[in-house]
């Protein structure tokens, strides 16, 4: 419950006024005036055709939530969804098998009949989008009301004041979540505080669950550049799959089935062949995940300190491990390939992150603007009362709860990356089914879970974990199990671990038997005896941490109210919580560190760099690719300007994660390209955006349908398009 607080959209504050280019829009709530600049930008639609709850055929209708972690676009009559490779990558994953390996080779579905069902996989569509910020606020004043009436916590206490405030916010926002899904059956509904906890909506989406794989490049093609070149520009990465919506013959969601029918919706993009030009108008609609542009000084200092670095450490040491099991075993790294890309992904966010934050002095602005804001709060009696203690308990509160962060930081990080604790969980979940049913949904969770699991990777990486976790976390935070390590096994963690996986009956060829077995009794398997001292001692800290927590998160949120009324002239929006959001700008270049780089770049780029793939592993592209690339027969979708064939291209959307797959739209509300990541300069921007630096970086369009047209031979798809 508390999570939609702590998760609460943070108001945006890189500088005193927003750039114009600067932020992630609410569609049904866009101030007048930013609805000006984005038509005197270049945009031709108006606030009604890009967001209308009524018709279903406005522009926010053909943008779908991919799978509650990416964004994705409908494309044609017959619900075709474009998204990115790395949005479908796990559904690719799942679906490959070492004979029939299309992670690495491709797949191509010539009709409906050759479209693979993904399992689990769920597309979103908005509805409509609702403001209860009244609502909420008369609930919650009702209930402090009737708290000072029965005297309950009276003493003035921060902390007190802090948690139930947040509590009693959560209390209403399910309180009103349940109402709206029983008036709305069937329907997924999503109450999200926003700016600080000032401004409340709810959210009515229809989910799809038969989603269905139609088209997916090569890995090579789909990753190109790898690790080497994540968040970098330029690139040459064609990141895109396609996917396809099926529902029951009235339209309606429905699970799986053969009878189901290709979606029919009101309203798809129109896919666009006539490019960009610098300065052209560029705009962004999906899902961005979280933002924290309004964070604190002292919260960024945190950040990097006790996040982001015992992230970076602990994910490097993991990725090695997992990385050498997959160079020498190709099943291992089907197995793993999703996992590592998932794990790599904000590895390298961390890194990028710290050093652009460093470069560009974040802090000391943010601490500047906090001066300011302490400067309007003196000048006025009432706001001392409301907001006069919150930057000094900003600033003790977060410098006296960082070893409680760093310890946990280290202790989530090896969790994560020791997926025997996972294992242990599930099965101790499995021993207490009490009917078939649950039973028999165990045991395919535990199935799924074994489908992409490696022992003898995991017994690596934990023996591996253990002892890193060892070095870095305070003594008194360590596990109980840790004494056993020393005085049973002299300190030797592989030996230890491996007296775990050796004992265990929660892993081999006959486990869900053993475990249905074994019952209650379970409880004395190694593995579960080590997951569960983890598991105490990680909760132990946990709940030491939560009410300071609970405290810095209350303020947080003051700060961000303060700063909305100090500048309550000036439109703003709201800190990203993967409610859909609009984002425009232009298509634009940029210069950094003495460099100019250019805003797209071409198949001539990616033949270069396919050239050093014998020295840079992730630049490896297979010869039937290259020969294609080499011949330049790229028709019409060639640039009219440039003659060229335009791969990637940069714009000054303002983007973060979740918005992988949104859809590029220009003026018009024509399809023009992905967004699929940012640039290395300003790896800040989830806390500071840098209207000099911040790039969107996507894949041209007309490079995805070059590739479906004359890499796939997919005739089917490109007539499904309706290309003018």
């Amino acid at each position: 419950m508390i999570k939609k607080i702590l998760l609460g959209g943070l108001m945006a504050i890189s500088s005193l006024t927003a750039w114009a280019d600067e932020g992630m829009w609410v569609l049904h709530h866009i101030d007048p005036r930013t609805q000006r600049n984005m038509q005197q930008m270049g945009l031709k639609l108006s606030a009604q055709e890009l967001y209308d709850p009524e018709s279903g055929t406005s522009l926010k209708d053909a943008v779908v939530d991919f799978g509650d972690f990416c964004s994705g676009v409908v494309v044609s009559p017959d619900g075709l969804v474009f998204t990115n490779h790395h949005c479908g990558f796990s559904a690719i994953q799942t679906l490959s098998t070492t004979d029939d390996d299309i992670l690495k080779n491709g797949f191509v579905a010539r009709s409906h009949a050759e479209e693979r069902p993904v399992e689990g996989l769920s597309v979103f569509f908005l509805q409509r989008t609702e403001d209860i910020t009244d609502r909420v606020k008369e609930k919650l004043a009702q209930l402090e009301a009737e708290r000072a009436e029965s005297q309950e916590a009276v003493e003035d206490n921060e902390a007190i004041v802090a948690q139930s405030n947040l509590v009693n916010t959560s209390r209403v926002m399910d309180m009103i979540e349940q109402e709206y899904k029983e008036a709305n059956p069937g329907r997924e509904v999503r109450v999200q505080s926003y700016c600080g906890g000032s401004q409340f909506f709810v959210s009515i989406y229809k989910e799809y669950r038969d989603i269905r794989l139609v088209f997916t490049p090569t890995q090579s093609l789909g990753k190109f550049g790898g690790d080497t070149d994540n968040w970098m520009w330029p690139r040459q990465t064609s990141d895109f799959s396609v996917f396809r919506v099926y529902a029951d013959k009235d339209g309606e969601p429905a699970a799986y089935s053969k009878d189901n029918v290709p979606l029919h919706p009101k309203r798809w993009a129109q896919v666009s062949l006539d490019g960009y030009a610098p300065g052209d108008y560029c705009m962004t609609i999906g899902f961005p995940g979280s933002t924290s542009r309004y964070l604190s000084s002292y919260g960024i200092t945190e950040r990097i300190e006790q996040q982001n670095k015992p992230r970076i450490e602990v994910r490097g040491v993991k990725q090695d491990v997992w990385k050498k099991w997959m160079k020498s075993d190709r099943a291992i790294a089907i197995k793993y390939a999703s996992k590592f890309a998932s794990s790599s992904n904000y590895w390298k966010n961390s890194i990028g992150m710290n050093k652009a934050l460093a470069d560009l002095g974040v802090v000391a602005e943010k601490e500047k603007l906090e001066q300011s804001i302490a400067s309007w709060v003196d000048a006025d009696e009432a706001r001392q009362q409301r907001f006069g203690k919150m930057l000094a308990i900003l600033k003790e509160g977060y410098a006296s709860c960082a070893p409680q962060i760093r310890n946990l930081m280290y202790m989530n990080e090896t969790l994560s990356g020791m997926e025997i604790w996972s294992l242990a969980r599930l099965a101790d979940q499995l021993t207490l089914c009490e009917d078939s049913a649950s039973t028999a949904d165990g045991i395919k969770a535990y199935e799924d879970f074994m489908k992409d699991y490696e022992p003898r990777v995991d017994e690596e990486c934990t023996a591996t974990l253990l002892k890193l976790m060892a070095e870095k976390v305070d003594a008194e935070c360590l596990p109980e199990f840790y004494k056993t390590i020393q005085s049973e096994f002299g300190g030797d963690y592989a030996a230890y671990v491996h007296h775990i996986f050796s004992n265990t009956k929660i892993v081999g060829p006959h486990a869900i038997r053993d475990i249905i077995l074994a019952g209650k009794e379970l409880q004395d398997d190694p593995a579960l005896k080590m997951a569960s001292e983890f598991s105490m001692a990680y909760s132990a800290l946990a709940m030491q941490y939560r009410s300071t927590a609970l405290l810095l998160n209350y303020n947080e949120n003051l700060l961000t109210q303060a700063f909305l009324e100090m500048e309550q002239s000036q439109p703003h929006y709201s800190d990203a919580n993967f409610s859909m959001r609009l984002s425009y700008g232009i298509v634009q270049d940029y210069t950094a560190n003495g460099q100019h780089y250019n805003y797209f770049t071409n198949a001539q780029s990616l033949l270069d760099k396919a050239a050093k793939q014998d020295e840079i592993e992730d630049y490896m592209l297979e010869d039937n690719l290259i020969n294609l690339l080499k011949e330049g027969d790229f028709g019409r979708y060639a640039d009219k300007q440039t003659g060229e064939l335009q791969l990637c291209f940069l714009s000054n959307n303002d983007i973060t994660g979740g918005n992988s797959g949104s859809p590029m739209f220009n003026g018009k509300g024509e399809l023009i390209g992905l967004a699929f990541d940012g640039n290395w300069e300003a790896m800040s921007g989830d806390i500071s955006f840098d209207p000099a630096l911040q790039r969107c970086i996507g894949v041209d369009i007309r490079f995805v349908l070059y590739l479906i047209d004359k890499w796939g031979h997919a005739d089917n798809l490109i007539s499904e398009l309706r290309l003018k």
